[in-house]
């Protein structure tokens, strides 16, 4: 055998072996995740809490309904009673019901459906979708696909068609599904919410071009991106392998996955604006996550090069975990609500976000995938 091919070999093999010794160890990254949850638990120990950030806000808002998005990974691999009964009594005191009813057309509203039909396939008891499948009727058979004109909606609404579409084994709402989410891409604003150029979404029509980043770039916020790329992981594990745009979406995810990889922070984290790092610039632990979870799955998946993705997530994942993470499972860095860099500012490893709930998700979305790559 050539001396330089058996060299190539070797090199090759023993890269494949650094890498796999440097995937985080399963108890390790377990005990990290329920630290992060325990904490969350501990200070809402009750489900059924409203919220109350200048305002009333019933539990099944679109916040909570990402942690619990999160919780219910965790419970898939750690399946415990407590994390059950959390997602059973929340669920069970909306009675299984969008926020604001199933006439809803806001996704922030349905969010909580992903988690409704996730324990429906748990306990096979009708009345938990029952709601659901109501609401995701009305949005099929009227007319508009305009619904999602923030990006952010893609993730929070998305989701609940293909699981739903999944569990019935009805092609209608991956139909209506592609309608809306052709509407968001290529179609609201000016020519849609995403650059296929840039590999990146534009947040909402406000920062379509003429705006521009204070250097001068398309504005592009981290967590709205992470929204998106989250909603496409959550889709795709959904969807059949024949459906006639599952090729589209896995398109966009790699387009997305390298223009991601290429404005990661040399610290691991991404900026909370992706392309301007002078715009309140610094670790941002919420978009992180998010890319965190997407690249895992792709890699575990086998859509992203395992090689050339698996040294960048765990570069992320083993930030977050050692300059986010307090030692009482407090998440830092977390922006809170809002759209864009200057929301929620600042963003430190101390400040606490108006909300606490859905940045404690978007760890647990990273963290459940970063333990299944073992």
């Amino acid at each position: 055998m050539n001396k330089n091919l058996v060299i190539t070999i070797l090199m090759v093999l023993t890269c494949g072996k650094i890498v796999s010794q440097e995937i985080p160890n399963q108890k390790e990254t377990l005990a990290t995740l329920v630290k992060v949850n325990n904490h969350f638990m501990s200070k809402w120990p009750d489900p059924r809490t409203a919220t109350f950030v200048g305002k009333y806000r019933s539990s099944n808002l679109w916040t909570r309904a990402v942690y619990y998005e999160g919780l219910m990974e965790l419970y898939k691999i750690y399946p415990q009673d407590t994390f059950y009964n959390y997602i059973f009594d929340w669920g069970e005191f909306h009675k299984w019901c969008p926020r604001d009813g199933a006439a809803t057309r806001n996704a922030d509203n349905y969010c909580c459906s992903q988690i409704y039909i996730d324990m429906y396939r748990i306990t096979k008891q009708w009345g938990m979708i029952q709601n659901v499948k109501t609401n995701m009727d009305m949005l099929v058979n009227t007319p508009q696909a305009n619904d999602w004109n923030w990006i952010d909606a893609i993730q929070m609404g998305m989701p609940v068609f293909a699981k739903l579409g999944n569990v019935t084994g009805e092609q209608k709402y991956f139909d209506k599904m592609w309608q809306m989410y052709d509407f968001s891409r290529n179609h609201d604003g000016d020519n849609g919410m995403y650059n296929e150029k840039d590999g990146l979404w534009w947040r909402d029509k406000d920062f379509d071009p003429p705006y521009k980043e204070p250097n001068g770039k398309n504005c592009y916020w981290s967590r709205g991106n992470g929204w998106v790329y989250a909603a496409l992981v959550r889709v795709l594990d959904e969807i059949p392998s024949n459906e006639t745009h599952r090729n589209d979406y896995i398109k966009d995810f790699i387009n997305m996955s390298k223009a991601l990889k290429s404005c990661q922070r040399k610290d691991g984290f991404w900026n909370v604006s992706l392309h301007d790092e002078t715009n309140f610039g610094g670790k941002e632990t919420t978009g992180t996550s998010l890319f965190i979870y997407g690249m895992a799955w792709g890699v575990r998946n086998n859509i992203l090069d395992r090689n050339e993705y698996l040294p960048i997530l765990l570069k992320a994942w083993n930030a977050v975990v050692k300059d986010a993470v307090h030692s009482n499972g407090f998440l830092g860095y977390v922006q809170g609500t809002g759209k864009e860099p200057k929301d929620s500012q600042p963003v430190t490893y101390n400040t606490v976000p108006n909300f606490d709930d859905f940045g404690v998700g978007c760890f647990l979305l990273a963290g459940t995938e970063i333990y299944k790559l073992n």
